[in-house]
């Protein structure tokens, strides 16, 4: 007995069967109603969303011998022979296979004759960006003023290629990825007509597999009803495709915010006994921190029903919000770099270390932690005796730590603030100088300085060096005050008044005034670098 795939089996044969094209199918349907069907309609969208499924419904609704209307009747010998696909009135393309201008132009030898049975030709063009630049002009002029008998329905995955010149002529709709909640639901209806025991992780797990594909998802959920002999479990819906227990990924998260690299390598080394595809690994892992993510900025209230909110605000409680950031981060582009990597393991464990040692350093950070073992395990007698740095520093390279007493220009400089950053806290002055809190002000003429980025550098270099603790704050003013800026400026209008003077008073250059009538460009004075005395000045 002959097997329908539930791809097949299920593809929707009206509009009203349609799942989350809402904005699709309501155009549409109002088009029909109205009598207002353009000639010329393009569907674009990702693999298996629906294109040719849509163009499908829409050509049986121009055809039904009921009329034409919203929702084809699915019963007369218009709708059954297109839903079986011998149709002699619905030309179906396929144009990755014939990209070939004669192709297009035997193609269009018979638009002029009337349809053989329906009411209208239909052509239904099917990935119609892999045409060439000869097929497009070829189909140009019938596009534009195509006979009162004939539609084109295009459908394509990449809308970027087709020439302005087509998609000018036809009314374009972009169908969307489907949200899991929808392919669960409906993968949830069909398996409960088709009898299939099922498990709801199981579904869950295949509709984030199927990245917004319906087919997609199906065609997995036809696999998965194979490989688990006609139920639905999770845990063999994980083996087929290759995906990890959430258990599994808890644990490496748990590995992270203990901090212990041991105890992850010792489960990464279990988990290559799973033979598990890492790159799927990777993606769970980066699906959890971004759930993480969103419980420590908007509330555990936003996290989807599938989620277990109870373990995810404990881990939010673990990580800071920056280190979740960082995490998620190195989890996506170690991904990408799984390929390059000696083996996926290899990879896969150098992406999870690369998150320990790239933490932050807080006084109990990772970094120092994993610098300290290595100094004591392979040499004893010198980690005794020298201060454990932190990678990448070498040995007299550490920057000081101003007194808890020094002035604004003493930290400035001891804390070697360079390019933007130096920029904001010259044109700052203290206000409030405490052991836990310091309040900095400027000048409402500079609060363009005040970016996000530069006072949480600014922030982040004076707590380092005076602790986690220190409060920063900052105060738009608008008196005059002195800063180290504006004492930089008027020394440098002082030596520059000094350098016209010791011009104009140069002996020389009164000699060349008065033989030539020549003139100072004062524009051109500069002082020479460190000067400020008579004599010391250039011109240009």
């Amino acid at each position: 007995m002959s097997y329908l795939a539930l791809a097949r089996k299920w593809r929707p044969k009206k509009f009203a069967d349609v799942a989350g094209q809402d904005h699709i199918i309501r155009a549409l349907v109002n088009a029909l109603e109205g009598e207002r069907v353009h000639h010329a309609y393009l569907f674009a969208g990702t693999r298996g969303v629906g294109k040719t499924t849509v163009a499908r419904i829409l050509a049986k609704a121009l055809n039904c011998e009921a009329g034409v209307h919203a929702e084809p009747c699915c019963e007369c010998s218009a709708c059954l022979s297109i839903d079986q696909g011998r149709f002699v009135d619905l030309i179906e393309v396929d144009a990755a296979s014939r990209t070939k201008v004669d192709d297009t132009r035997d193609l269009l030898e018979n638009v002029q004759y009337t349809p053989a049975s329906g009411r209208y030709k239909v052509y239904l063009i099917d990935e119609v960006h892999m045409l060439s630049n000869h097929s497009f002009n070829a189909l140009l002029k019938t596009l534009e003023e195509p006979p009162p008998h004939v539609k084109f329905l295009l459908a394509t995955t990449d809308p970027q290629k087709l020439p302005v010149t087509v998609l000018s002529r036809c009314l374009q709709f972009n169908l969307k990825r489907l949200p899991v909640a929808l392919i669960v639901e409906r993968m949830r209806t069909i398996c409960v007509a088709e009898k299939i025991d099922i498990e709801h992780a199981a579904l869950l797990r295949i509709a984030r597999a199927a990245s917004g594909s319906m087919r997609d998802a199906l065609s997995l959920l036809d696999q998965a009803v194979a490989f688990g002999g006609g139920a639905l479990r999770d845990a063999e819906v994980a083996e087929m495709l290759g995906s990890m227990d959430q258990r599994h990924i808890h644990e490496l998260l748990q590995c992270l915010a203990n901090r212990d690299a041991v105890a992850m390598l010792g489960h990464i080394k279990a988990l290559q006994e799973l033979v598990p595809d890492f790159e799927s690994v990777l993606d769970d892992l980066a699906s959890v921190l971004q759930q993480v993510a969103v419980a420590q900025l908007a509330g555990t209230e936003c996290l989807g029903e599938d989620v277990d909110v109870a373990l995810i605000a404990e881990f939010a409680a673990k990580f800071d919000a920056e280190l979740v950031q960082l995490y998620y981060q190195i989890a996506i582009t170690g991904r990408r770099d799984l390929d390059l990597a000696p083996d996926p393991r290899i990879g896969f464990e150098m992406t999870l270390l690369r998150m320990l040692a790239f933490q932050p350093a807080d006084g109990s950070g990772s970094t120092g932690d994993i610098a300290a073992r290595i100094s004591t395990s392979a040499a004893p007698t010198a980690a005794a005796k020298d201060p454990v740095r932190p990678s990448g520093v070498e040995a007299g390279t550490m920057k000081p730590v101003p007194a808890a007493d020094a002035d604004w220009s003493t930290i400035i400089k001891t804390l070697q603030f360079k390019g933007a950053v130096r920029q904001l806290a010259e044109n700052c002055v203290v206000e409030l100088h405490t052991a836990g809190e310091m309040k900095l002000a400027i000048h409402r003429v500079n609060e363009y300085l005040l970016t996000e980025q530069l006072q949480k550098q600014l922030v982040r270099a004076l707590q380092d060096a005076y602790g986690k603790g220190m409060r920063v704050s900052f105060n738009v003013v608008q008196g005059e005050i002195k800063t180290i800026a504006t004492e930089i400026a008027d020394g440098s209008a002082a030596k520059l008044e000094s350098a016209k003077d010791s011009i104009q008073n140069d002996p020389k250059v009164q000699e060349l005034i008065e033989m030539f009538g020549a003139k100072i460009d004062d524009e051109s004075v500069q002082p020479l670098a460190g000067s400020g005395g008579p004599g010391q000045a250039r011109k240009r």
